[in-house]
């Protein structure tokens, strides 16, 4: 009996540790996409438009996604989503990204990706357990600058616009056959076992303190994208009258 309780004692200990790791892993990466989205959007001339973002639905950041390998290349990150909802933007889900491709690749990168999802169409398919983004859900790189071109079909029926960001550069991006799951370890970490991604992304639940940061930033992001915008047709003023 004795040897049954340590057994029991061991692996409640064992359980706890789990969550616990878990959790700050969860928690790091609510801070590592905050801070990804924050530096994106204060680049002078190359962050998401302001337009994109008051027409997203849903967004998604994935921090120091993986890329690339030798002869076979391949992707793969976690990261975080939140979606609009009738009383803002709801507590994050935490989802995971892989996928690969064909073709000679030497070397690995991380890159930053941004996912904006567009429409009520593509919001189901975040809200479904796995995707594949150009097979199950229309992608396509999205537009990039402090204004989208109203020439451009960006708000068509594509239902993600992605984005990355690597060495500096922010670009739009082709996600093209990645498969999109939730990550049921760290939602369970974060929120406990009765939560479900849907009951996060339609705002059923309340946000933890830990994704406020998150939440915050992503509220203002697109005023950061104004003022931006403000500020460098300003200085753009400014370098005219000189001349």
């Amino acid at each position: 009996m004795k040897k049954v309780m340590f057994v029991l004692a061991m692996l409640s200990l064992g359980t706890l540790c789990w969550a616990g790791s878990a959790r700050e892993d969860a928690t790091d990466r609510l801070d590592n996409a905050t801070t990804v989205l924050h530096e994106i959007m204060g680049m002078p001339d190359k962050g998401i438009p302001e337009e994109v973002l008051e027409h997203a639905k849903c967004v998604a950041v994935v921090p120091h996604m993986v890329k690339g390998g030798f002869i076979f290349g391949g992707k793969g990150g976690k990261g975080v989503a939140t979606c609009r909802t009738a009383n803002g933007w709801s507590a994050p889900a935490f989802i995971t990204i892989s996928g690969g491709s064909w073709g000679l690749q030497i070397g690995v990168e991380a890159v930053d990706v941004v996912m904006i999802i567009q429409n009520e169409k593509g919001m189901q398919r975040l809200l479904s357990s796995n995707f594949q983004i150009g097979g199950d859900a229309s992608a396509a790189a999205g537009p990039v600058g402090r204004h989208a071109e109203a020439g451009t079909d960006w708000k068509m029926d594509t239902e993600i616009l992605t984005y990355s960001r690597a060495k500096g550069a922010f670009a739009g991006l082709t996600l093209e056959g990645a498969s999109l799951r939730q990550d049921n370890d760290s939602r369970h970490a974060m929120y406990g076992r009765k939560v479900t991604t849907r009951g996060l992304l339609l705002g059923k639940v309340p946000a933890p303190s830990a994704a406020q940061p998150f939440l915050a930033e992503i509220r203002g992001a697109k005023a950061q994208a104004v003022a931006e915008g403000k500020a460098e047709a300003k200085s753009e003023a400014k370098e005219n009258n000189r001349k």
